[in-house]
């Protein structure tokens, strides 16, 4: 028999609790009901609006649930936006600085000798010099011990001497350099800043104080000289120390000294060198010692250390035994074996011309620096 709320003809057969089982799976609860989109007008808003739609769509912002997500969404956002700004403005580590790359500053002092410039052979000349002691080429130049300091690991610091070196040796020991030729090499190691003063020097040299060919580079005059022996005799020191957080300051403080005699098809014999005043034959086969004392200071960034490059920021050359009006500008045109420089001395220095005071420097050559061979050549 069926129950009140039954059917009068009773359940469907097979389905127990009746035909409601078979939607219980969509009934709609309140929550449900709503979250959905669409909601049915009310009889009283269908008479007021006949032609509205039976039903309207609810938007996400009336809904309680999807308004409550969409504003923290929103909220997630601006915090987030807000706190890319604020790092970008506090961040706690600064882009390195770049370096910049001023121009190198240079001066070229030729060294009058006081006498006759001895000759002899190359090994003779150098076991009785200054420079006995010296060991040869790149050997000469030794990296000193090294600390970190505040803002480079000693790595880095070493990375910097490194490069400074490798300069010392292309624009000072390299033949191909010191014979007028290859420049490249010296070049491929200059920051890019520095390029077009570096060109300019090479191919107008001037002694201005920026465009000395030799306040870049070791060169002597192929048409009059060249090298007795190959070995450049090297002594002096090296050392860097923290110029900022983002620069490096290396200070290269070296002496060469280099064997060489008068180049085949040179000028006669006697011959002054161009604007020279010089007097003195050059004594067949022998050689002679030109002493080149460089004191430079590169500027070395953190871009340059992965660059392998550098700044010259100054360089100052004294070079012997030269005549004091040998023009160094552009290359060495140093008194071979046999000559004096004559009357071609320092003169005096007036401090009221109003002259390039670059233009006039001259030095004397110590005596002591002079080589006093065993056997001399005369």
């Amino acid at each position: 028999m069926s129950g009140p709320g039954d059917p009068p003809e009773g359940m469907p057969d097979g389905a127990p609790g009746g035909g409601d089982d078979e939607y219980r799976s969509v009934v709609f609860d309140e929550r449900f009901v709503r979250a959905a989109r669409l909601q049915e007008f009310s009889a009283d808003e269908r008479l007021g609006e006949h032609h509205a739609p039976a039903v309207r769509t609810r938007h996400t912002w009336l809904r309680p649930g999807g308004s409550r997500q969409a504003v923290l969404l929103v909220l997630l956002i601006v915090l987030a936006f807000g706190t890319a700004v604020y790092m970008g403005i506090r961040h706690p580590y600064k882009a390195p600085e770049a370096v910049r790359a001023q121009p190198l500053r240079s001066s070229v002092v030729p060294l009058a000798p006081p006498g006759t410039v001895p000759g002899a052979t190359p090994d003779d000349l150098v076991t009785h010099s200054p420079a006995a002691g010296y060991r040869i080429g790149a050997a000469g130049i030794n990296l000193p011990v090294v600390q970190r300091s505040a803002h480079f690991s000693d790595g880095q610091i070493v990375t910097a001497l490194t490069i400074a070196k490798d300069y010392l040796v292309r624009s000072s020991v390299d033949p191909a350099t010191l014979t007028g030729g290859a420049v490249r090499p010296v070049r491929l190691l200059l920051n890019t800043g520095q390029l077009d003063q570096f060109d300019r020097s090479l191919a107008h040299p001037d002694d201005n104080g920026q465009d000395a060919a030799t306040g870049w580079l070791v060169r002597f005059d192929p048409k009059r000289v060249r090298l007795a022996d190959p070995h450049v005799r090297v002594n002096g020191t090296l050392n860097a120390t923290e110029l900022s957080a983002d620069t490096l300051d290396v200070a290269a403080d070296y002496t060469f000294v280099y064997a060489v005699r008068p180049a085949p098809g040179a000028p006669a014999p006697g011959a002054p060198a161009a604007g020279g005043q010089h007097s003195g034959r050059p004594t067949p086969g022998a050689a002679s010692l030109v002493t080149v004392r460089r004191e430079l200071h590169f500027r070395i960034g953190r871009d340059d250390l992965t660059d392998h490059r550098l700044v010259v920021v100054q360089s100052s050359l004294q070079a012997g035994p030269l005549a004091c009006s040998s023009k160094p500008a552009d290359a060495l045109r140093p008194l071979l074996a046999g000559q004096n420089a004559g009357s071609d001395r320092p003169a005096g220095t007036d401090p009221y011309a109003r002259g390039r005071a670059n233009a006039s420097l001259c030095g004397e050559l110590s005596a002591t620096s002079q080589p006093t061979p065993s056997h001399p050549i005369r």
